[in-house]
């Protein structure tokens, strides 16, 4: 919830005290006068959060809410978080639990069951329970079926809406802070995990779905007041939501056949508890930054597990683009030749958006046309796993989309295959290259009929039984890049060093102008379980004229922004690449 600063001056004056210092809250002419509670509590973070809801989007009174409510005597040391109570008169019309975000879902159960107790203790006309994002209500006559939960909160006593969340209305999607979408992931996540009930991956692969689902209807024009369809209606049987949002997900699924193939596999109460995670969301609004962090720990799991892969470090992927930043504009053609969950062009696209803004003001058709078009011409990703290439497609999607140019493909295959899938794929057409490739894997001579194609296959034209794949991706970046365009690639040391690897050094320099290499500090990849040291490289392909003698910026990082442990540090990146752009202007002064 936003509030502008008259909003929040009037209610620290009135209502709410926040003494961030002392990490305490009061809260100030209640019904049972004033009350003081630990900040630093997570349910009280929940609670406050809601109060301030209650008070300007719902209209409800201080002077009418109570918190921490004693039950009747025969209910000894039993506490209502919050209620609200009808204007003037002893009659509870709300009942509220308050839990912290990152309950299970089976705790969340037994919340349930006991606020429901407390309300119908106290005589209450509707029972809430609310942990973060997740948020069920029930009335009184009812039980504590699911069949039975409702999510539309009465504005000032009225009758709940049908739809809880509709555009513009009283209760919009709303963007979210980056540890509340990591908590909604996280729980829906385990919803349909269940404890190992189901295996992983596949618990990973229908919440890829929902989130899908979730997108597109964000996305969806609509008009003002009009409800969003991912949310679960008044009175709504579970089995009913599951065939509304199965109806969404196969019209969106035959829009974009690339993404997902087969049907979602969840049953009625497990699509209901997701959506329930998940539906006060806005993925579409919310901050591209808190996106890329979460999204980064949802997947990172699932891709060190499922597929033994690894992360580039934020810092150092905005780093290697950010280089080329202020020469870019959105019809440079950009690859990333291995491009896992596509966290290089993601980068990419969002460089694109700040300038995007330099230009136009935000939320304008020409903002968006500048970026998108960028997005859907001039972005283009190898994968030659099919899995991982759907997980970037969705990956971009999730951020604004420019998910159609993504392939799956082995790319050390020949060029005419790949053009046969995308007809962009082709020789010496991008400007760019972004990428970090895998390291480790080898190609044998016997396995496979294309190594012969690749002059690195031989060493100083002796021919080799097999070639490390890493050594063969310096090759293919050299076939795609234009002449006189440029590549910023992450390479592992032993390229850089091992004497009996002079021929690929040599070859580098024959067919690149070597502009520069950073040194990566030992434990730049170790947060994200890799171990190798590496250098990020930036080379310019040669045409016809090469220089003999000419300066290489070289420099060694100590600290990247992020340390062996996940936690941020200094960065000593961005400083570096403002030295690199002076050198590039007069490599005279260095």
């Amino acid at each position: 919830m936003e509030l502008t600063k008259q909003q929040l001056a009037w209610i620290e004056k009135w209502f709410v005290e926040i003494d961030l210092e002392k990490e305490r809250v009061t809260y100030k002419n209640l019904r049972n006068w004033t009350k003081i509670y630990r900040l630093s509590d997570p349910e009280e973070q929940v609670r406050l959060e809601w109060f301030l809801d209650l008070v300007t989007k719902y209209q409800y009174e201080p002077k009418n809410i109570g918190l921490e409510v004693e039950m009747p005597k025969r209910v000894p040391n039993q506490l209502a978080d919050l209620v609200i109570y009808e204007d003037w008169v002893e009659n509870k019309y709300f009942v509220i639990e308050f839990k912290k975000a990152n309950i299970t879902d089976n705790e969340f159960e037994q919340a349930v069951k006991q606020w429901i107790w407390n309300g119908r203790v106290l005589k209450s006309k509707y029972f809430w329970t609310i942990a973060g994002e997740t948020v069920r209500f029930f009335e009184e006559g009812k039980d504590d079926s699911l069949d039975d939960a409702f999510y539309s909160i009465p504005v000032k006593y009225g009758k709940p809406e049908e739809w809880t969340f509709t555009k513009w209305g009283v209760v919009d999607l709303e963007p979210v802070t980056m540890e509340s979408l990591e908590t909604a992931l996280s729980k829906a996540h385990q919803s349909i995990w269940r404890g190992g009930k189901r295996n992983p991956a596949e618990a990973f692969w229908e919440v890829a779905k929902i989130i899908f689902i979730k997108v597109a209807d964000e996305k969806k024009w609509r008009k003002i007041w009009e409800p969003y369809q991912f949310q679960r209606k008044r009175n709504e049987s579970t089995h009913k939501l599951k065939a509304r949002i199965d109806e969404i997900y196969e019209i969106e699924r035959q829009k974009d056949k690339q993404v997902f193939q087969e049907e979602i596999k969840l049953n009625d109460k497990e699509l209901a508890a997701v959506v329930e995670h998940l539906q006060r969301l806005n993925f579409n609004k919310t901050d591209l930054d808190i996106k890329w962090e979460a999204f980064q720990k949802f997947l990172w799991n699932f891709f060190k597990w499922e597929f033994g892969q690894y992360f580039t470090p934020n810092t150092v992927t905005r780093f290697c683009i950010d280089l080329f930043a202020p020469e870019m504009d959105n019809t440079s053609k950009v690859l990333d030749t291995s491009c896992g969950s596509g966290w290089f062009l993601l980068k990419a696209l969002d460089v694109m958006r700040e300038k995007a803004s330099e230009y136009y003001e935000n939320w304008t058709v020409e903002h968006f046309n500048y970026w998108h078009s960028f997005a859907e011409n001039y972005l283009y990703w190898i994968e030659i796993n099919e899995s991982i290439a759907r997980v970037a497609k969705m990956n971009m999607i999730l951020h604004d989309d420019g998910h159609t140019n993504v392939i799956s493909h082995d790319w050390l295959e020949p060029i005419e295959n790949m053009t046969k899938l995308n007809l962009w794929f082709k020789e010496n057409w991008f400007d760019y290259i972004f990428t970090n490739p895998p390291f480790g894997a080898v190609v044998k001579k016997t396995e496979s009929d294309y190594l012969g194609s690749f002059e690195l296959w031989k060493s100083w034209n002796k021919e080799r039984p097999a070639q490390k794949t890493e050594i063969l991706f310096i090759e293919r970046f050299h076939q795609f890049l234009k002449p006189n365009w440029k590549i910023s690639v992450v390479l592992p040391d032993w390229i850089l060093t091992n004497s009996s690897l002079q021929y690929v050094r040599e070859w580098i320099l024959e067919h690149f102008k070597l502009l520069w290499v950073i040194s990566l500090p030992q434990d730049a990849f170790r947060y994200y379980w890799a171990w190798v040291k590496s250098s990020v490289l930036v080379m310019e392909k040669w045409w016809t004229k090469k220089e003999k003698d000419y300066k290489i910026f070289m420099a060694t990082v100590d600290k990247i922004g992020i340390d062996a442990t996940g936690r941020k540090c200094d960065n000593e990146l961005p400083q570096i690449a403002e030295q690199f752009r002076e050198f590039l202007k007069n490599p005279a002064n260095f």
